[in-house]
């Protein structure tokens, strides 16, 4: 097939990395071409380039065979090129006609043609198969709605190369799925699609083809026939590895945990956001409990009210035991627990901030006297944070802005370490982040349990659930539907939970 976009010999430096080092692909009309690699292997500097965010150091770009120079944003949408971000791109406070045109509104004059809009969104909309009307708020639509009102606004501007930057990072199950539909229809209609994902189930179920990125370089390509997790997994780690099954297939026989023996016990513990439902359960010393459920099952929500960010309507929480009064935060952190958030460049680090000033963070009120912090001790923290966890950077004064997805959520997990938690509180541990990342932060949660920590972890990641979890609590709206011991967890187990059909 002749190539609709080339890619030649594209690099890119930024102060003390090389981004992009001869890096070349191409994507012929109406193919679906997956980029994939770890954190850091250049895949979002070489979209941004094609998209005209930045500028390569050297390089070329071909469209249809005749060299492009795509030096804006604007240029790149005016040869056919559209970047549809992680974070969406979209004014919500506007209508879905009016972002989907926003900045190229037809006009009489000085007034926008409101009326043309909305009828050139409407047949736009169709194409994507959203069937909202153009007046609606984006602010009221879902986000795997906003994902399509992307798309449509990606065609309105006869886009004939589109890339999607991790699309289904935020959408259930049911919203996947209709992207997926609406990706395959583009594919027949000639539209040709670069889909950069983590996630490589999603990459052998769409993928013509791969292209493998590592530490900026070409690494390999993979046919459609060639695509496996095996194959994947080693072009982008340079070496075959298998996601381990849990470090202890002895769990399956373990008894359930009491409030007696519990490291965390939770009675009669109920939300603002769900009221109507009282929760109960505990984790022991040393377990890995997973909490599954679809989006707006109300997980996130249950770690805001432990960690003390959100107040509960009522219910008892104990810690080793002990009834704790959680007022806020700063009880959870001396009761001994710690949250990692889901959202980690938000709340969980300063990304303009350094390595070592981010780690020490959680400990500031215990080491700092007088007002002043205690240098020695940060640099201390640091130090064995970087070498415990393996975190991959130049010096501790580098700001985390500048590390991979999976650096950062190492060091959002170590700033709590160091306060060496009873009962550790993850929300999507490994959002974002490369497969040698997860395998990364797998094992750090391994090591924790083998010391005693016990962990509750929520993921919406159903493999994740299965590896890791001695037992997993299933929530759905709010309710707790069900508790599956290791030698009960499957996807269909697991997903009849989730759905709503309490257990027996």
């Amino acid at each position: 097939m002749n190539p609709l976009l080339q890619v030649r010999s594209l690099s890119k430096r930024f102060p003390g990395v090389l981004a992009l080092e001869s890096v070349s692909l191409s994507v012929a009309q109406g193919e679906v071409l997956a980029v994939v690699g770890e954190n850091g292997a250049g895949k979002s500097t070489l979209m941004k380039i094609l998209a005209g965010v930045q500028a390569p150091d050297t390089g070329e770009v071909l469209l249809n065979g005749e060299k492009v120079h795509i030096d804006s944003v604007r240029t790149a949408q005016r040869l056919g090129i559209a970047l549809i971000h992680q974070e969406l791109n979209l004014a919500d406070n506007l209508s879905v006609a009016a972002n989907i045109f926003l900045g190229r509104e037809p006009r009489a004059g000085w007034f926008i043609r409101r009326l043309d809009t909305e009828s050139a969104s409407t047949a736009v909309l169709q194409q994507v198969g959203l069937d909202v009307a153009p007046r609606t708020l984006v602010s009221t639509l879902s986000l795997g709605r906003q994902q399509m009102v992307e798309i449509a606004k990606a065609l309105s501007a006869n886009a004939r190369v589109l890339i999607m930057d991790e699309p289904t990072s935020s959408l259930s199950q049911h919203e996947t799925d209709a992207l997926f539909r609406v990706i395959k229809d583009l594919r027949r209609r000639g539209v040709s699609i670069i889909y950069i994902s983590h996630r490589l189930g999603e990459v052998k179920q769409l993928a013509d083809r791969v292209v493998v990125l590592r530490d900026g370089k070409n690494a390999g390509e993979l046919s459609r026939e060639e695509v496996s997790h095996d194959n994947l997994v080693r072009l982008m780690v340079g070496r075959s590895f298998e996601i381990p099954r849990h470090r202890l297939e002895t769990q399956s026989g373990k008894p359930k945990a009491t409030s007696d023996n519990s490291a965390l016990a939770v009675r009669q513990l109920r939300t603002a956001v769900f009221p109507q439902h009282a929760l109960d359960f505990s984790i022991e010393r040393g377990e890995i409990v997973g909490v599954a459920g679809l989006v707006g099952a109300g997980r996130t929500e249950m770690l805001r009210v432990l960690f003390g960010i959100d107040p509960a309507i009522s219910g008892e929480i104990l810690i080793g035991g002990q009834a704790q009064l959680i007022r806020g935060p700063r009880d959870a952190i001396d009761a001994g627990l710690a949250l990692v958030p889901e959202d980690r460049k938000q709340q969980g680090v300063i990304l303009e901030m350094a390595v070592r000033e981010n780690l020490s963070l959680a400990s500031l009120r215990r080491d700092s006297r007088g007002g002043f912090l205690n240098g020695a001790c940060e640099r201390s923290i640091a130090e064995e944070a970087v070498r415990a966890l393996n975190i991959k950077t130049p010096s501790q004064r580098q700001p985390v802005q500048y590390l991979s997805g999976g650096n950062q959520q190492k060091i959002a997990l170590g700033k709590w370490l160091a306060l060496k938690p009873r009962v550790l509180l993850l929300d999507e541990p490994t959002r974002g982040i490369d497969v040698g990342a997860k395998q990364e932060i797998y094992k750090i949660m391994e090591q924790l349990a083998a010391d005693g920590v016990a962990i509750l972890f929520v993921s919406s990641e159903m493999e994740e659930i299965l590896r890791m979890s001695d037992r997993a609590l299933v929530m759905h709206q709010g309710r707790l539907t069900g508790e599956l011991q290791r030698h009960e967890l499957s996807e269909e187990a697991v997903m009849q939970l989730a759905t709503g059909k309490s257990s027996p």
